[in-house]
């Protein structure tokens, strides 16, 4: 990465202890699924009234599932809740990574109100290199949330280096 890039690095977000708490908890899911052979993602979504409703991993390796992201197994995982679109909208995702944009598209859909993350994309692009395999649409999950008729809040990136652990030595060099 250039200097020029890295001088426009977002920076991190503070968080209070609840987000902090479910935040980590995301990023205990993404070495979970690292540990199963998976890309090193984590999810959990958290109901406005601080119940865990769905925690999940990225498990496209294992599964053969291109779109088995963290976030959108989470999302899945709502599905057999039966939860109302006014609940959802109450709810928080919690990512370990920033979320790209297929599972923004699938936060979107599923009405979730809230979005926290770790690693943004910029610096988790340092990790993945260049690889043709390895590479995102550059396009930040921000963007799709502002085209969202209804609000979705977005914080991060928070706890990077807690984040960024997983990812250490995890992609092709």
């Amino acid at each position: 990465m250039n200097t020029q890039a890295s001088a426009k690095l977002p920076s991190e977000t503070s968080l209070d202890e609840r987000d902090g708490r479910y935040l980590r908890k995301a990023i205990v899911w993404s070495h979970a699924g690292r540990r199963r052979g998976n890309r090193p993602f984590g999810a959990v979504v958290v109901s406005a009234a601080g119940e865990v409703l769905a925690e999940a991993y990225c498990s496209t390796t294992e599964t053969g599932d291109v779109t088995a992201h963290a976030e959108t197994n989470a999302v899945r995982m709502l599905a057999t809740r039966k939860l109302s679109r006014e609940e959802l909208a109450g709810a928080t995702i919690y990512s370990s990574a920033e979320p790209c944009v297929m599972c923004a598209g699938a936060i979107f859909w599923a009405n979730i109100g809230r979005v926290v993350f770790g690693i943004d994309a910029e610096r988790l692009r340092v990790f993945r290199g260049d690889h043709g395999d390895q590479r995102d649409a550059e396009l930040s999950c921000r963007d799709v949330f502002r085209a969202s008729p209804h609000a979705i809040e977005c914080i991060g990136p928070a706890l990077v280096d807690e984040a960024g652990a997983a990812h250490v030595g995890a992609w092709k060099s």
